[in-house]
């Protein structure tokens, strides 16, 4: 590789691996602010040391590295094209070395190129400047949280909020119901950039942009510097907390940006980003591509580990294969420890055993919403290099189907299930648990050993069934099997307290 080519390499690995300063001391003010011993300070808990494992270990954060975004400032006259074919064999590597999770897929075929290289990916914006050096920020952005970004046409009626006009105060409507939809889906605490106006593919563009400003800055438009104060400020009385558990911390960040629209056309464009908030950026010699600083990095900030992430004296074991009895005795708000096997399943299984035999014996056993960043030894032996849980909901369509088929006890995932298979789950005696979203060093670790995959082949690594046994595996109880749901608890809570927030605040 050549010198840029190595910087650029260096810029994928932090971004994936090193959380910025900003991003970490607004993780350490939520955890000031919860309640010692609540469900959101446990989630807390195991974010922090998550994020010292990643940096400790050199390894992914979260197991979703999402669609890498390149931001490029040159100056006039820089060759862009052999910057571009620099980034791709970065990303390239990258994705050889683990640091990447290769999400690039064909939408046609289902094809996984394996490298994070196709057709629009990676995304590579360019820009110039009459600036010598070259300036290069890259964002990570995983599925879950970019699946929760949400764009309005004003005027509009918001659930809970009511009509929003033309106007300061239904922008403020879209962006309150913006962090109320995203729930623990898009793995709460978040963060959120906001576009307003432009069209609807400069919109959400313009909102990406703005999660590429510090967390510490100010905005120069003193509307929108009260805007987001509002906005952090009000957003956090939702009670949603962190992954959806409740709790007094919903949102860690908002930036607003404003671009001009058409008279006929009104958008309110929200980029929504959760607690793993990976962008960093390097300023590079154009000549050597050696770096000369970095950015985002104003200071060290360090965090602690916590004593414990989950007190398992506690908790109670379950052992796969479970028992039904043992899952019907459980109820929401339970810690479970999980030993013994566990297999993995996203969207392509679940569309595949709708259908089909399973590859292996699943009576009793743990099915893990999970799609791991894993890299193969010299021996041929696979082993898990991030391994946290992806966003159940896209699973609502097959899963009570796919519980009764197979008889699976417990399914693991983040953010909850709807209604189909909390009846589910009531009928053939199973549970949902909430793993923690982007702790992908936390869960690799409880990870001993890998037995075995199917369908690598045909799905790729993302989406292949791993069969994995675990010990020391930690997740809340949400959904239980007597038609409970923790989930649908919060939503509803937090709807009640988003009607309060009804009343015109801004003047129209």
């Amino acid at each position: 590789m050549n010198a840029m080519q190595e910087s650029l390499l260096q810029l994928i690995t932090e971004t994936s691996t090193n959380l910025p300063p900003d991003v970490r001391r607004a993780i350490k003010r939520a955890q000031l602010q919860e309640e010692f011993g609540s469900r959101a300070a446990l989630a807390l808990n195991t974010i922090v040391d998550n994020i010292v494992s990643a940096e400790e270990d050199v390894q992914p954060i979260c197991q979703d590295t999402g669609m890498p975004t390149f931001i490029v400032y040159c100056p006039v006259g820089f060759n862009q094209l052999t910057l571009t074919e620099d980034i791709r064999a970065a990303v390239r590597e990258a994705t050889k070395l683990g640091k990447l999770r290769p999400n690039s897929v064909d939408p046609l075929t289902g094809k996984n190129s394996g490298d994070n290289l196709g057709p629009g990916t990676p995304v590579i914006h360019f820009h110039q400047w009459e600036k010598d050096d070259v300036e290069i920020r890259l964002i990570l952005k995983g599925g879950g949280c970019e699946n929760k970004n949400i764009q309005y046409a004003l005027p509009t009626e918001l659930p809970g909020l009511g009509r929003a006009g033309r106007d300061l105060d239904g922008i403020r409507k879209c962006i309150l119901h913006a962090v109320y939809q995203a729930q623990g889906q898009g793995c709460s605490a978040g963060f959120i950039g906001v576009g307003i106006g432009g069209d609807r593919t400069t919109g959400y563009e313009l909102a990406k942009e703005q999660l590429f400003r510090s967390l510490d800055d100010v905005n120069p438009n003193e509307t929108l510097a009260e805007m987001e104060k509002y906005i952090m400020d009000t957003a956090n009385h939702l009670d949603i907390g962190t992954m959806g558990f409740g709790g007094k911390v919903t949102l860690l960040g908002c930036k607003i940006g404003v671009m001009n629209r058409i008279p006929a056309s009104f958008y309110v464009s929200v980029a929504y980003n959760c607690w793993a908030f990976r962008r960093l950026g390097i300023v590079v010699d154009p000549a050597t591509g050696e770096i000369r600083r970095w950015l985002y990095r104003d200071s060290e900030e360090r965090l602690d580990r916590p004593a414990a992430a989950f007190d398992e004296k506690n908790a109670i074991v379950l052992q796969a294969p479970i028992s039904e009895e043992q899952i019907r005795s459980l109820k929401v708000g339970d810690v479970v420890i999980i030993k013994g096997e566990m297999h993995t399943g996203r969207d392509e299984i679940h569309h595949y055993l709708i259908d089909h035999d399973a590859p292996v014996d699943l009576r009793g056993g743990v099915l893990y919403h999970c799609g791991p960043v894993m890299l193969k030894d010299e021996d041929g032996n696979w082993h898990v290099k991030a391994a946290g849980p992806t966003t159940s909901s896209r699973e609502e369509p097959y899963q009570a189907d796919i519980i009764e088929k197979f008889g699976i006890r417990a399914i693991i995932g983040k953010g909850g299930m709807g209604a189909k298979t909390l009846a589910g789950l009531q009928k053939s005696g199973a549970v949902y648990l909430n793993a923690i979203g982007g702790a992908a060093q936390f869960y690799a670790h409880c990870v001993k050993r890998v037995k075995g995959v199917d369908f690598l082949d045909k799905f790729g690594v993302p989406e292949a069934m791993w069969h994995l046994e675990v010990d020391g595996f930690p997740a809340i109880v949400t959904m239980d099997a007597h038609g409970n749901s923790l989930h649908k608890e919060v939503a509803d809570e937090s709807l009640v307290k988003l009607e309060d927030l009804k009343e015109p605040v801004f003047a129209c």
